[in-house]
């Protein structure tokens, strides 16, 4: 089965923080590796607020952008969201007995019209695809 990265992993494999370690050792075990392009916006994101923050340089931020755009180009199945996306994350999120993000409820709904497993760091999204029946990668 593919899994689906959300921006927690690839934030951690591509940039040094304390779950770096972790990030690459399960991204070794996986094939079918899928990200999507909301996912790449919240890394660059989540990495310009890193700079901002001044837990990382530009020049690293460089590097991590260059090295994600290589590896994603090589090693992974690039996909976009799409309006199906948007709607089922709205029917997620007003379910009410979910605590989802809206972010978090895009990239469930992604994974669930791939048919794929969700590979996150973030303890809340993946209870809430299991609720929702969507297949969660360990990590």
């Amino acid at each position: 089965m593919s899994v689906y990265l959300d921006a927690s992993i690839l934030v951690s494999f591509f940039a040094i923080d304390t779950l770096s370690s972790r990030a690459e050792s399960v991204l070794k075990t996986q094939s079918g590796v899928i990200v999507s392009n909301f996912a790449a916006v919240e890394f660059a994101s989540a990495l310009a607020r890193r700079v901002r923050m001044r837990l990382l340089t530009e020049q690293e931020a460089r590097i991590a952008f260059s090295t994600f755009d290589a590896w994603a180009d090589r090693t992974a199945i690039l996909v976009n969201m799409d309006n199906t996306d948007i709607s089922a994350a709205a029917a997620f999120l007003r379910r009410l007995d979910l605590t989802l993000r809206t972010q978090d409820a895009l990239h469930v709904a992604m994974a669930r019209r791939l048919d794929a497993a969700v590979l996150t760091f973030d303890k809340q999204m993946r209870e809430a695809a299991r609720v929702l029946g969507v297949n969660v990668s360990d990590v």
